[in-house]
């Protein structure tokens, strides 16, 4: 193999092994001004935004053992990698796409396992980690008010009414 053919190989490597998941993209449409647009975007969720030859990521995802994506890479193909939010990068992409009407998804893999466009555009529609945290806490804490008003009742229940004056 090429000494340059490798080194692109290996680039692609470093870059889907910065995260459990990768996002293709086609941005074909997009502008180098929308690219550095969405780079900085994707910037707050740690996530970097890669051109790859198709050839190259085929060779680096067989190798790294990530499902078949063949049907895929066909096109101008653009990769999303890094940070430790996927949803997040989800959002991110799927709100960029509203906006911009210029980058379209192709498939995702999350853990080693394949994503239509579909199951990203779902993922993205999750609340973000803060806010089902926050509905965790809130669903606790009403759980908790619930059980100490019921306790409250039942000692003013039993304590003997005092005597009318």
């Amino acid at each position: 193999m090429r000494a340059e053919k490798q080194y692109l190989i290996d680039e692609v490597s470093t870059h889907l092994k910065k995260s459990d998941y990768v996002i293709l993209t086609n941005f074909t449409k997009l502008t180098v001004a929308d690219a550095a647009e969405l780079r900085k975007r994707l910037t707050p969720e740690k996530a970097e935004f890669h051109v790859v030859k198709n050839s190259s990521f085929r060779v680096a995802a067989k190798a790294l053992g990530l499902p078949d994506l063949e049907k895929s890479l066909s096109g101008q193909t653009a990769i999303v990698v890094g940070g430790k939010n996927p949803a997040g990068v989800a959002k991110t992409l799927k709100k960029f796409f509203e906006e911009k009407q210029k980058l379209e998804v192709k498939v995702g893999v999350l853990d080693k396992k394949l994503m239509t466009a579909a199951d990203l555009a779902k993922l993205a529609d999750l609340p973000s980690f803060d806010v089902l945290r926050s509905m965790f806490l809130g669903l606790l804490t009403m759980q908790g008010a619930a059980f100490v008003r019921l306790l409250d009742a039942k000692i003013k229940k039993e304590q003997p009414a005092a005597p009318a004056a």
